[in-house]
């Protein structure tokens, strides 16, 4: 099976929570979509053209997306013995859609512009909902020519673009994104908690927080379902979580800003992670601030969930 001209053939490295949605709808859109991930027969279980690794999906695929957890797991696949790199070839296009420190960007710039192929770094925004949805938001670095390249692509998965600058300055402004998104949750579960302990309804409380200047994504987004006992599972864990903060904290250092309210957020999901939540949803944040306040819950009597752990 092959894509015609107008509907570019696409590598997707990476088919975890957020890649398998991705992947999933380039190809219900037409696309051929070569997939590859580290869980042998992934791919084939998601509908996807299985490729036999990185590299082979990279040389089937006119575009190159890749959805990875960590900087090191897109060192192995950018430039690792079956990488990215050494498969690329000229006119293709390669996106990082991860999470990533921001100052590798320009690395992976270098070493595929030296072999005529170009990099985008392309931080998304919406979560799975907005991965099924085609509604992301995505923060892009790179020349702003390929954008249009990739445009037929971005249209599928998201619903807004920005353009932020040079290669590198899309993963800062995920970067910068996911800080607040990590301090309103973290925020949020810790007031709704003293709440519920001071003795006031959590559900008259956020109602209170969300007409008032205290409103925020989280408590505007999140809270109204999770007092209901719906903690949207399937989301960023708070082991993501942490590490999403360690690059915002890591960024900030090595520009001399001090962070001293991103350290107090990150050792929040660290007790998090500590206290039996690591791989749970980051909603879950609010329930290891609350056992350590004595097995507080944000929901009402009789809504409490069952312990899913």
């Amino acid at each position: 099976m092959s894509a015609s001209p107008a509907m570019p053939s696409i590598a997707m490295i990476g088919l975890g929570n957020m890649g398998s949605r991705m992947g999933g709808r380039l190809r219900d859109a037409g696309h051929v979509v070569h997939g590859s991930d580290v869980v042998d027969g992934r791919a084939a279980q998601l509908g996807l053209e299985p490729a036999a690794g990185t590299g082979a999906a990279t040389a089937a695929a006119d575009i190159v997306l890749l959805s990875l957890p960590s900087d090191a797991a897109i060192a192995t696949a950018m430039a690792g013995p079956d990488g990215v790199i050494g498969a690329a070839r000229p006119g293709q296009l390669v996106i990082d859609l991860s999470t990533a420190t921001p100052g590798n960007a320009a690395r992976w710039e270098r070493e595929l512009e030296a072999r005529g192929a170009a990099f985008l770094d392309a931080g998304i925004s919406g979560g799975p909902g907005g991965a099924d949805a085609g509604t992301l938001t995505l923060m892009v670095g790179g020349r702003a020519e390929l954008i249009e390249r990739a445009q037929g692509v971005f249209d599928v998965i998201g619903s807004r673009v920005f353009h932020c600058g040079a290669a590198g300055a899309g993963h800062a402004t995920k970067v910068v994104n996911n800080y607040l998104n990590g301090m309103n949750l973290a925020a949020t579960a810790e007031a709704l908690v003293v709440g519920v302990k001071a003795g006031l309804d959590p559900r008259q409380l956020l109602e209170v927080i969300n007409a008032s200047t205290g409103a925020n994504w989280a408590s505007e987004h999140r809270f109204p379902r999770i007092v209901e006992g719906d903690y949207i599972e399937g989301g960023l864990t708070n082991a993501l979580m942490a590490k999403d903060l360690d690059l915002y904290l890591g960024l900030a250092d090595a520009l001399d800003v001090p962070a001293a309210l991103g350290a107090a957020c990150r050792t929040t999901f660290t007790v998090a992670m500590a206290t039996g939540y690591r791989d749970r949803v980051s909603n879950t944040v609010v329930d290891a601030i609350g056992d350590l306040a004595g097995g507080v819950r944000v929901q009402p009597d009789g809504d409490r969930p069952k312990d899913t752990t």
